[in-house]
């Protein structure tokens, strides 16, 4: 894979993960949250199993399925119907912000789980990020507080769970190929929703807009994007595929302002901005960028 398609894929991966909350803020509503999130892994699962197959991967499973159900119970069950209920409320823009404290929960689940060190840089990209949040819901907090409080707690704690996930993958999970990973766990959170889904039905048929919303989540969404993600693990290194969370945020903003007419206000701005300084100072990406800025200035 040469640059240019990597860098074309990257900027691809964004975009459809960027759809992600625009997709759960139109289907969510209709089916329920819990509902809309399991036909998400389900429909997710059926398009990635038969891949696993052609490639040859299922032996993965074999002893793995207990690692798999925790992994997957904080890497997809839960924080997916957080987003789910917090979409009820938030806008996709504002969601997809609030998302990318992913990498700075993960830092903080490192230094009390595995006793990973945090550095003073770091320490002040975490209060920098968490300000980025106050920004990011002050106004709606003063407007609206009963119906903006209890969706944003859902979104940190979804990304709290992302961060205790990515964590566990790290440690326990290496041995497993990453498509037989991704499969493994849509269908082990399938298995633990469906009981929920069941008792959660809607008292409505949802729309047209609604079906087509969780089939573009289920297939796009969920699964054509993972496909695209370990391509670009294997092509660049988990690293810079990970910085795939840096334009997620920017394509939830224009995805949202595009297709749902929602507002971008200059406080949601300087949130944002300071979201990401703060996760590219906790993960030390800003940092390594001005020392390579610098080197090439005295160069």
């Amino acid at each position: 894979m040469n640059k240019n398609t990597a860098t074309f894929e990257l900027i691809l991966l964004a975009a459809i993960w960027g759809a992600s909350f625009l997709f759960m803020r139109v289907g969510s509503p209709e089916f329920g949250p819990v509902l809309f999130m399991t036909l998400r892994t389900l429909i997710a699962s059926a398009f990635l199993l038969p891949i696993v197959f052609i490639k040859k991967q299922q032996r993965c499973f074999k002893n793995n399925w207990r690692k798999i159900f925790f992994g997957s119970v904080f890497n997809t069950a839960i924080p997916f119907v957080l987003f789910g209920y917090a979409t009820l409320s938030l806008s996709a823009g504002v969601t997809s912000i609030l998302n990318a404290t992913t990498p700075m929960f993960a830092a903080i689940i490192a230094f009390l789980w595995f006793k990973d060190k945090l550095s003073l840089t770091s320490i002040i990209g975490l209060l920098i990020g968490f300000l980025g949040v106050y920004l990011l819901m002050f106004d709606k907090l003063a407007t609206n507080s009963e119906l903006v409080l209890l969706p944003t707690i859902a979104v940190l704690g979804a990304t709290l769970c992302y961060g205790i996930g990515a964590n566990f993958t790290k440690h326990y999970l290496q041995g497993i190929k990453p498509l037989a990973l991704a499969a493994g766990t849509q269908i082990t959170a399938t298995l633990v929703l469906l009981p929920f889904a069941l008792f959660n039905l809607p008292t409505h048929l949802p729309s047209s807009d609604a079906v087509n919303a969780v089939l573009l989540l289920g297939v796009l969404c969920t699964g054509i994007a993972y496909v695209i993600f370990f391509r670009l693990i294997a092509n660049l290194g988990a690293a810079k595929a990970v910085s795939v969370t840096y334009l997620i945020p920017a394509f939830g903003l224009f995805w949202g302002y595009l297709f749902l007419s929602e507002q971008i206000t200059t406080l949601i701005i300087l949130g944002f901005c300071c979201i990401l300084i703060g996760v590219g100072l906790t993960t030390g990406v800003l940092t390594r960028l001005l020392n390579h800025v610098f080197k090439l200035q005295r160069a």
